[in-house]
């Protein structure tokens, strides 16, 4: 038997825009515009819920855990997604944020039949990652009920590792699965049924406030500068040099010499302009102070 889904509140048909075959181009993108407008404040509603998520996850990841996001289809590409960007921008390790997606890497780019109906695989996925009690794993399913996602928090739950629940139903069963439930109810969709629009830009903040305020909390910002982004190429280049010249003030010249002394990490290269150190003494006092270069700038 074929599940209608009928209860969800992402499966609804909304009557506003039952017409929207027949209406001219800028109408129709007036009307998707509008309908976004809703997202960001049903995401508000649930803050306290996303930030009980974001402290467990970071105390977590603080003592050694990972962060692993496990989705399907555009849930799941937006999981891997917001992982993949954890690198560049925080100068993370790729192991320690990772995105899971039912059907592999070839889900990225197209559907691939029956993954998200395959509970085992997604306990399977987990087990090959050696989930333990300091990992942290985040489902994320709009329709809080795909059962990849489901396979994947029981199996997480069963080795001891903290598990949280991102959906865009009520009551979804994902969420019952979960120590921690976000329940971002953003309505029907302006065309039926398709979660890639109101549902994923709501999953999308909610995944950005999960990696972004975690890696804050585990002092890989300096204020809201990305002090620990990996300065893979010309644009990300300069845009160390300005920090480390707006934090300490000194000249271009001097800035690109302790980079480059530093091996690019702008941190490193602070610390040896406003303490007089060299390199390797920079790391050592950056060590010494668990990394936070607020606390190596005043100790």
């Amino acid at each position: 038997m074929i599940d209608p889904l009928p209860e969800l509140s992402t499966e609804q048909s909304d009557p506003r825009y039952s017409q929207i075959d027949r209406l001219p181009t800028e109408e129709i993108a007036r009307l998707m515009n509008q309908a976004d407008t809703a997202v960001p404040a049903a995401v508000a509603t649930v803050i306290p819920a996303i930030s009980a998520v974001i402290d467990a996850i970071s105390a977590r990841m603080a003592e050694g855990g990972r962060l692993l996001y496990v989705g399907a289809g555009t849930s799941g590409r937006l999981a891997v997604l917001d992982a993949s960007e954890c690198p560049p921008t925080f100068g993370t390790d790729p192991s320690l944020v990772q995105g899971v997606i039912a059907g592999g890497p070839d889900a990225l780019t197209r559907s691939v039949e029956g993954a998200e109906d395959d509970a085992e695989a997604g306990a399977a996925a987990l087990k090959d990652l050696e989930v333990g009690p300091l990992d942290s794993v985040v489902g994320v399913s709009a329709s809080g009920r795909a059962p990849f996602v489901l396979g994947a928090l029981a199996e997480a739950a069963g080795r001891g590792a903290l598990t949280a629940a991102l959906s865009c139903n009520a009551g979804a069963p994902l969420s019952a699965a979960a120590e921690h439930a976000i329940e971002v109810v953003v309505g029907p969709e302006v065309v039926t049924g398709s979660t890639r629009l109101k549902a994923g830009t709501a999953q999308k903040l909610v995944l950005n406030m999960i990696s972004t305020i975690s890696m804050v909390r585990l002092g890989r910002t300096y204020g809201n500068e990305m002090i620990e982004m990996s300065a893979m190429n010309s644009k990300l280049a300069g845009r160390a040099l300005r920090m480390v010249r707006d934090i300490t003030g000194a000249d271009p010249e001097t800035a690109g010499a302790a980079l480059d002394a530093a091996g690019g990490q702008a941190k490193i290269a602070v610390l040896m302009i406003q303490h007089g150190l060299d390199a390797a003494g920079a790391r050592a006092l950056l060590e010494s102070h668990g990394e936070r270069l607020s606390d190596a700038l005043s100790g």
